[in-house]
């Protein structure tokens, strides 16, 4: 969705139609839950602060100003939400550790075993992102798997340009060390 289609849902949204709201609901569910999923590991926390992620989203529409990309704004909302909410919660709880993995392997040539070793390869490396140090990953996870660019990474963590380039080296350097020990001990 461009940012003058935005503009025009928003403005109907201020006016009250709720079936535009449900338009950008649906664009960026997907988008805000990865963002969620990356700091939050409990299911129902998930849900929770998704939800709560649109609540703010909608009753703050009218103060969103077009400096930036609307969807470098929600995910700024979702980020600061679930960091909150990882503040608030994380002594009180135990997170536990999601390793669940999407699958494309619907329709493909591949004989089953390269399936099989397709996806432990794709397992290992998002088991890998997820235990990063939580700034090592987020970042990461913005640059690489939903394709922020740095000014926009910086807009929505608060880091400067220097530490979002230096969390993003020291990551990819621990996940290739990580992968190549990995992958030295099954050889």
């Amino acid at each position: 969705m461009d940012e003058n289609q935005i503009e025009k849902i928003i403005l109907r949204i201020i006016n009250g139609d709720l079936t535009a709201y449900k338009t950008i609901v649906k664009s960026y569910d997907v988008m805000v839950f990865n963002m969620v999923k990356n700091i939050l590991k409990d299911e129902d926390d998930i849900k929770d602060v998704c939800q709560e992620v649109f609540i703010k989203v909608y009753k703050n529409l009218k103060n969103f100003k077009y400096k930036s990309k609307f969807s470098t704004w929600v995910i700024r909302i979702a980020y600061t939400t679930a960091i909150n909410h990882l503040k608030k919660y994380t002594d009180n709880k135990n997170i536990k550790i999601d390793l669940e993995f999407l699958e494309q392997n619907h329709f493909t040539d591949m004989n089953p075993e390269k399936i099989l070793e397709k996806k432990t390869i794709s397992e290992l490396i998002h088991h890998e992102i997820s235990i990063l140090p939580l700034p090592y990953r987020t970042v990461l996870t913005l640059f690489h798997l939903q394709e922020f660019k740095y000014e926009e990474i910086i807009e929505i963590t608060g880091l400067s340009e220097g530490t979002v380039k230096s969390h993003l080296f020291r990551a990819r350097k621990i996940l290739k060390e990580n992968l190549k020990k990995h992958l030295t001990d099954l050889s």
